[in-house]
């Protein structure tokens, strides 16, 4: 079965979001994922999920910088899974550039998250694109 590119970042988001509540080890996230048969888990989304986990506080002083408004830890839970799904796509990913990061954050945050987070979450990443830090990425 061929898995697409839409369903690997969507698996990826809910296991990043997943590990916000849990202490569990990411192993232990994706093997009950794996149990549940509800998500695509491959090679791709187990990298993905562990290098988000890995770099997480790296992500989050990107956001952090680039976010306005709110601190870290005032930043809804799913937005920040968005947020550091596109951040580490676009830093880490040299297969997707960082404009069709935001896009498909936008669109995930328009199937998961609130109105209000689109506009949030589509004006951090528009900012972290602008910047120099994400030129010399």
């Amino acid at each position: 079965m061929s898995v697409n590119r839409r369903e690997v970042r969507e698996s990826v988001f809910i296991l990043s979001f997943e590990k916000m509540f849990r202490e569990d080890s990411t192993d232990d996230i994706i093997e009950l994922a794996e149990e549940l048969g509800d998500l695509t888990i491959n090679d791709e989304v187990i990298h993905n999920f562990k290098g988000i986990v890995d770099k997480a506080d790296e992500l989050d002083e990107v956001i952090q910088k680039f976010s306005n408004k709110r601190t870290i830890d005032r930043i809804p839970k799913i937005n920040l899974a968005l947020l550091r799904l596109a951040i580490y796509e676009a830093r880490y990913d040299e297969k997707v550039p960082i404009n069709v990061a935001i896009s498909e954050a936008v669109a995930l945050a328009g199937k998961y998250a609130q109105e209000a987070d689109i506009a949030f979450i589509n004006g951090v990443l528009g900012a972290y694109s602008r910047s120099d830090e994400a030129q010399s990425v």
